[in-house]
């Protein structure tokens, strides 16, 4: 391998560095932008208003909100938006998030300078919480018929 290979295949391998790995919320927030802090700060008090007593957590090395016992959802910041996960739920909502980049996966991707609405964020985190719910009852009802 001559000299100029060397250098750009190890440029190349330190341009895709993962960040390392956090194991706490404050943690994950201290390593970001003033601006991205601000909105997942923000974005964090609209969830906690919506699920009082919700845990956070990091999950897939992202901040994370836990409730009853099961995955609520997740967020994060990233180089050019800041996203929040609320998994399937958001479908309900696709005309509302019209103006915010969607995923087919449950993704909302915001700028810090268009956050999403506190009043959209609970709907959403209320809509999680029933979906969690539901799915809680069905498998309970499931375990049952399956002990009959």
């Amino acid at each position: 391998m001559t000299k100029a290979k060397a250098k750009r295949t190890l440029k190349a391998k330190t341009k895709t560095a993962a960040k390392p790995k956090t194991r706490t919320v404050s943690g994950y927030l201290a390593s970001l932008s003033s601006k991205n802090r601000a909105a997942l700060n923000k974005l964090r008090k609209n969830i906690l208003a919506a699920a009082p007593g919700a845990e956070e957590c990091i999950s897939y090395q992202i901040p994370a909100f836990r409730f009853e016992g099961r995955m609520l959802v997740w967020y994060g910041a990233w180089e050019k938006h800041c996203a929040l996960y609320p998994g399937t739920s958001i479908v309900p909502f696709k005309k509302e998030l019209g103006r915010f980049d969607t995923g087919s996966k449950g993704t909302i991707r915001f700028q810090t300078d268009d956050p999403l609405p506190a009043t959209l964020v609970r709907r959403l985190v209320k809509a999680r919480i029933a979906q969690n719910a539901a799915l809680r009852q069905a498998r309970g009802a499931k375990r049952k018929s399956a002990k009959r």
